[in-house]
């Protein structure tokens, strides 16, 4: 089977789907003088509503940066950022933290499972830290969509890098949120695992209408997607919609 017969099918892009996160003249500097670098460079870029979009670009691009700037992880040094309407960059930590906890999901690399609790109690993780009901008939879905319904009780020790990445989305979905943010998902998965979560993040976006920003290396994962964004030296490259893997591949490459 060929990389392009692997792919996961896009959908076209709806552009009159409303805006759910919104960069304006976004700036990440680090450092002072001579020694400042840019990682994000005057990026203005909108992501409408149940849509899938992978970034990628060099290591150094300023794309995990910029994600970290829309999720409200990172502040801007200079710009504004928001998600569903609210404009995030001037609220304070209080305020930040309740909206991440009601309008957004992460996904990361690394997992980040409490290794003390069942695959079950880590999904209803986010729930039980803002001291919400647990909605059971959601969780019991999502546990079927991701596939791990005899796996519930199992800690992260006893299950597959695969699986513990199926964990981590069930948990970023169980809030419903509006948008979920993912760094390198696919990164510590083999190829049959990685194609599993990035079917589940389609099925994010076309069954659960959830605005989808993914991070990624991996060209085959950003084909998943419904539109590409390369980042260069701090700025957008290309922003287009994707299509076959080649396609994904020439811009990736060359920005064009």
């Amino acid at each position: 089977m060929t990389q392009t017969d692997r792919a996961v099918t896009a959908r076209p892009i709806d552009t009159g789907a409303g805006v759910m996160v919104a960069a304006t003249d976004l700036y990440r500097r680090y450092g002072e003088g001579e020694t400042a670098v840019e990682a994000v460079a005057g990026v203005t870029v909108r992501f409408t509503c149940a849509q899938f979009t992978a970034i990628m670009g060099p290591s150094g691009s300023g794309k995990s940066t910029l994600m970290h700037c829309l999720a409200g992880l990172d502040k801007p040094t200079s710009g504004s950022v928001e998600i569903d309407g609210t404009e995030i960059t001037g609220l304070d930590d209080n305020h930040l933290t309740e909206l991440r906890r009601r309008k957004i999901g992460f996904i990361f690399q690394a997992f980040n499972l409490l290794p003390v609790l069942t695959a079950e109690e880590n999904i209803v993780l986010p729930l039980t830290i803002a001291g919400q009901d647990v909605d059971h008939q959601w969780v019991e879905h999502l546990i079927g969509v991701v596939g791990l319904g005899d796996r519930r009780t199992h800690r992260p020790s006893e299950l597959s890098g695969g699986q513990q990445q199926r964990v981590a989305i069930a948990r970023a979905l169980v809030t419903k949120p509006a948008v979920v943010f993912a760094d390198e998902p696919t990164g510590n998965l083999d190829s049959s695992a990685s194609e599993d979560v990035l079917r589940l993040l389609r099925e994010a976006v076309d069954e659960f209408k959830q605005t989808v920003v993914m991070v990624t290396h991996d060209e085959e994962a950003a084909s998943a997607g419904d539109r590409l964004l390369v980042l260069r030296d701090g700025k957008i490259a290309c922003d287009a919609p994707t299509a076959q893997v080649e396609d994904v591949h020439e811009f990736s490459k060359t920005g064009t």
